[in-house]
Order: C-alpha cells, then sequence, then structure tokens
C-alpha cells in the first residue's frame, strides 16, 4: 500500500515569509512524528503569483498560511482560496485590523517592514557568520575585513570572545600565535588598533589545558599542558604582540564579558 503523502502547509508572503514559517514551525513541533510538509512561497507580487500559489496548493490538497500586508493581495487571496475551498489562515491581517481600530490610524501596508525594524539583528547575523569564518586563522583575509583582531596562544578565550564580541555587532577575527607557523603578514599591515593581544599567566593556562586534556581523554602531561611549552608559546606570543605594537589585555582572571567590555571600551575612547 502507497504510503500516504504528509499535507502540505503553503506559507505565503509579500516579503521573505521568515515570520509565517516560524509559526507554522512552532506548531507542528506540537506533533510527533511531525505530520505536516511545509513550503515557504515568498515575495508575492501580484494576483498572477497568487494564481500559481492556488494552483500549487490545489495540486498538493494543502492549505495556506500567509503574511500579506498589500491589502489587494490579501482580499483576492482569500477570495481565490474561498472558492476552491482551501483552508487558509490569515496570520497578521486580524492583528493589523485590530491594531488599526485601537490605535486609530492606517498601517503602512509595507511588506518587509519587520527587517527594516531589525536591523541590528541582520548586523549581529553577519558579525556572527564572519568570526565563524575567521575563527582560529581559518582564513587570514579576514584580518584586513575585521573590526577587531584576537591574537594569543591556545585557549586564551579567543572564540568564546569572538562569539561574544560578534552578539555586539562586532566583526571579530582571531589568529593563534604558535612558535613553529609563521604569523600571517596581514597582522603587522593592519592597523594596530584593531589587533587586541590576549596574555595570561602560565599557571593558570596549565590548569586550563590540563582540563581540556582531560575533557579529550589525553594524558595530563603531554606537551600542550606542560610548563617549559606554556612558557615557550607565551614568550613568543609576547614578541608577536610587541612587533605589531597592540594593546594588550591580561584575560587570567576575567571573565568573557568582562575582557569583552574592556575591548570596547578601548576602542571607544579612539
Amino acid at each position: 500500500m502507497e504510503q500516504q503523502k504528509k499535507p502540505v502547509i503553503f506559507v505565503a508572503s509579500d516579503s521573505a515569509g521568515e515570520t509565517g514559517e516560524a509559526v507554522v514551525r512552532a506548531a507542528a513541533v506540537q506533533f510527533y512524528p511531525q505530520q505536516v510538509e511545509i513550503r515557504r512561497v515568498p515575495f508575492l507580487q501580484d494576483v498572477s503569483d497568487v494564481d500559481r500559489l492556488i494552483q500549487n496548493v490545489l495540486d498538493r490538497n494543502g492549505m495556506i498560511l500567509f503574511t500579506l500586508v498589500i491589502p489587494k493581495l490579501r482580499d483576492y487571496l482569500i477570495e481565490q482560496a474561498g472558492k476552491h475551498r482551501i483552508k487558509y489562515i490569515d496570520l497578521l491581517g486580524p492583528i493589523i485590523e485590530t491594531l488599526e481600530r485601537t490605535l486609530h490610524q492606517e498601517a503602512r501596508h509595507q511588506p518587509g517592514m519587520i527587517h527594516k525594524l531589525d536591523e541590528d539583528y541582520f548586523k549581529k547575523v553577519e558579525a556572527v557568520e564572519f568570526a565563524v569564518k575567521y575563527d582560529d586563522g581559518r582564513d587570514f583575509t579576514g584580518i584586513l575585513q575585521a573590526d577587531i583582531v584576537l591574537v594569543g596562544v591556545s585557549r586564551t578565550s579567543k572564540t568564546p570572545l569572538s562569539m561574544y564580541l560578534a552578539h555586539k555587532k562586532f566583526k571579530v577575527a582571531n589568529v593563534p600565535l604558535v612558535p613553529e607557523i609563521a604569523p600571517p603578514e596581514q597582522l603587522f599591515t593592519v592597523s594596530k588598533n584593531k589587533v587586541i593581544g590576549l596574555r595570561i599567566d602560565p599557571e593558570k593556562l596549565n590548569m586550563i589545558r590540563t582540563e581540556r586534556l582531560k575533557t579529550l581523554g589525553l594524558p595530563s602531561n603531554a606537551a600542550y599542558a606542560n610548563f617549559e611549552r606554556i612558557h615557550t608559546e607565551l614568550d613568543y606570543a609576547d614578541s608577536i604582540m610587541k612587533r605589531i605594537g597592540c594593546d594588550i589585555i591580561d584575560v587570567s582572571n576575567k571573565a568573557v564579558e568582562e575582557t569583552a567590555s574592556v575591548i570596547i571600551e578601548m576602542l571607544r575612547t579612539r
């Protein structure tokens, strides 16, 4: 016997449709296993787009959830859905109408306003994506594009600090300093005011690295946590930071949030 297809919910919008899809997914997780298929249909512009949507819904015996703020498209979709007996949910219409009555003001009926109003959110997303792409010296070209460049030996909180600063909308690249690997030339060509060196007490670093080795199931006496090795790395890192001429922060007893606040204040006073 052929397995029955899941019903399809078409999420239609005159913008990106992210709001409607988020609502549908939030509802769908209440059913296990998920009983519906979700298809987003964004950027509806005219009645011909609505006609194509209606045909697709009929072909799949689906339903429609829509977030249309353009009155002409909204009214036409409701008319066509009723004509073809298609189930639909108007997500924004009743809310907008109620607000109009309450505020005694007509809505703008302009698609995509949430993106304009939430510009900070998208800046954060862009900064987080930047931090992931240029984390741990994966791509040195990010040094020239970054707002902040963090340098330091392994386990000086470069990655969590990058992500925390990204949520403050700063594009951050971080570069590990390792004696056996020459630092990228970009560190010496970019403005030293962008670069922040992270210093740490040798004993504190030994404790952090020892715990890291334990979590990885490796012996605590590995070279990674050896005091002689740690001193070699820290001396090398200090020499590179001195060559760059950058500001240096001691992170030995600082939480990520505290270090980030120091960095942000540094940038503000420049």
